[in-house]
């Protein structure tokens, strides 16, 4: 069983992955949970949400045309507490074929890096799944601010808005 369910449907802007959900989130079953992370308050700031959502809103934000999933359903916790056997990253590829959003856009490196099979810097990737552009964005995770570098989500958000 799923530690959170996906937030998937046709039709969507974007989908965001996760590498797992996080134990505050797990804990409060809700996405970006934890209390350092800065997901809602961003996605407010480049322009996808109208306002801040709590992470117990989540659910609304397929009346944005966005997505959520993680490549590690069933396992949850922190990035280097999860083995290899937690990823799915062919059931990751299948949910993209089937749901076909314009972008899929992964919170983090390492998730990217596992799903593409190598290693990857920030922005738009040169794969693609279908007609799925793939990014790769700084985490929003507390634990990642050092990483944080806000240009690659305003990218994400140009590219929405200019294939829309």
């Amino acid at each position: 069983m799923a530690v959170l369910p996906d937030l998937l449907s046709p039709g969507l802007k974007v989908v965001f992955c996760g590498t797992a959900v996080g134990n505050r989130s797990t804990a409060v079953r809700a996405y970006y949970a934890g209390r350092g992370n800065q997901f809602w308050a961003v996605l407010h700031r480049i322009g996808l949400t109208p306002r801040v959502l709590e992470p117990s809103e989540y659910s609304k934000l397929l009346e944005y045309g966005i997505g959520l999933t993680d490549l590690a359903k069933n396992d949850f916790g922190n990035d280097e507490d999860l083995s290899k056997d937690s990823f799915d990253v062919q059931g990751l590829r299948r949910k993209l074929q089937v749901f076909a959003p314009r972008a899929v856009a992964f919170n983090g490196k390492r998730g990217a890096e596992i799903f593409l099979g190598r290693s990857v810097e920030y922005g738009r990737q040169s794969e693609s799944v279908g007609t799925t552009a793939i990014f790769v964005l700084p985490s929003t995770s507390g634990a990642a601010r050092g990483y944080w570098d806000e240009r690659y989500w305003l990218e994400l958000a140009s590219f929405i808005r200019s294939s829309t």
